[in-house]
């Protein structure tokens, strides 16, 4: 017979305070669109396991690949994109929902830098402005930026 090969019991815990200062951060700000949204969902947190950190729901789980804290002399938007995106993926994943929406066309937003057009892709490279939600648009092809990440509440309906 072969060896016993002990399995890692699967056991994130929540990341400790300041030691993921950048991605914290960047889910504080991602946090903030997050109640604006969702005022009765937990706030989102930082879970940790084997040395990869994950955007998680209040029960602690997760649906992306993990992030790693950026380096010190990384833009601070870097942090923003990775967290803003492994928010909406878990946020798709685990809550079953399309995350941020659109107010105007009901439609689920994207990441992307501020006034890039339609056609843009990430893999063009070059990406400058700041992260905004962008919104396809409607048949009319009137696609926008909806807000800055973090600043979503601005561009809700006000009750």
């Amino acid at each position: 017979m072969g060896e016993d090969h002990p399995v890692k019991p699967f056991d994130p815990q929540r990341a400790e305070p300041g030691r993921y200062p950048r991605l914290q951060a960047a889910l504080d700000t991602v946090n903030r669109d997050f109640a604006a949204t969702l005022p009765d969902q937990p706030p989102l947190a930082l879970m940790v396991w084997e040395e990869r950190v994950y955007v998680a729901v209040s029960d602690g789980t997760w649906h992306h690949d993990g992030l790693q804290e950026p380096d010190a002399d990384a833009p601070d938007d870097d942090a923003l994109g990775l967290v803003a995106d492994a928010a909406q993926e878990t946020v798709g994943d685990r809550l079953y929902l399309a995350w941020p929406v659109c107010p105007v066309h009901r439609l689920g937003t994207h990441l992307r830098p501020e006034g890039t057009p339609a056609d843009w892709d990430w893999g063009d490279g070059g990406r400058s402005g700041r992260l905004v939600w962008w919104c396809r648009g409607g048949p009319a092809d009137d696609c926008h930026d909806l807000a800055p990440v973090g600043e979503l509440a601005a561009a809700l309906p006000q009750p």
